[in-house]
């Protein structure tokens, strides 16, 4: 009888130890830190488009309330759906045909019409996202995790008198400042821009083309001239 005991207590042990074993495996898939590597592209990197900012600032520090105050319209973006930022590497869609205005509609360009099952919905909204310092003459850096090369960059940068706080993207507020031809696969892809008579807040919106797949990128960046 002691040796039975000893063998039901043993297996008890063993199916305790299993059950938080297969818990601990779920936690770790459910984290969302695990979520970026699975789609690991890229995105603006200078000036920050909008979600991969929220990522850098916010990235290991998710859970502090400060973020309302601090920076609003991440967390507006987190509130929506927290993918905004963990996927901050995957904001790209397929099928266009490079007849953009065709499939992403105007109040819809920072978000490309609506991609990613609307986890990037929140890009769309107009509001004082954080911004970078540039001056009139300035660089683009696309950030390519994967090494899949570039087809081209487009570059566009907002006319002076669009409201980047009250006015959500519109193509026709657009000015395109720079078209480049095809990048070799590498980490960081930059193109210099010119885009003078502008002052205030802006927004500069960049196309990447992948040349890896039918993969088009499209970034919104804040920016103050």
């Amino acid at each position: 009888m002691l040796t039975l005991r000893h063998e039901r207590t043993d297996a008890r042990g063993w199916t305790r130890r299993a059950l938080l074993a297969v818990l601990a495996a779920v936690t770790l898939l459910m984290t969302p830190w695990s979520t970026p590597a699975a789609s690991a592209h890229g995105s603006t990197a200078d000036p920050l488009s909008r979600n991969y900012g929220c990522w850098q600032r916010w990235g290991s520090d998710f859970q502090n309330p400060d973020m309302a105050q601090e920076d609003p319209m991440c967390w507006q973006a987190w509130q929506h759906d927290t993918n905004a930022m963990w996927n901050w590497n995957g904001l790209y869609r397929e099928g266009t045909g490079g007849d953009f205005q065709a499939h992403i509609p105007d109040n819809q360009l920072c978000s490309a019409g609506r991609t990613g099952d609307g986890r990037y919905d929140s890009m769309d909204t107009p509001g004082a996202w954080k911004t970078s310092q540039i001056g009139s003459n300035f660089t683009v850096d696309v950030l390519d995790q994967a090494y899949h090369g570039a087809d081209y960059l487009h570059v566009y940068v907002t006319r002076q008198g669009y409201n980047a706080q009250t006015d959500a993207l519109d193509w026709g507020d657009l000015e395109q400042v720079a078209s480049t031809g095809r990048y070799a696969p590498a980490n960081h892809y930059t193109v210099d821009v010119q885009a003078p008579g502008r002052s205030g807040h802006h927004v500069v919106y960049t196309i990447w083309k992948a040349s890896h797949a039918d993969q088009i990128y499209f970034f919104c960046s804040d920016v103050t001239f």
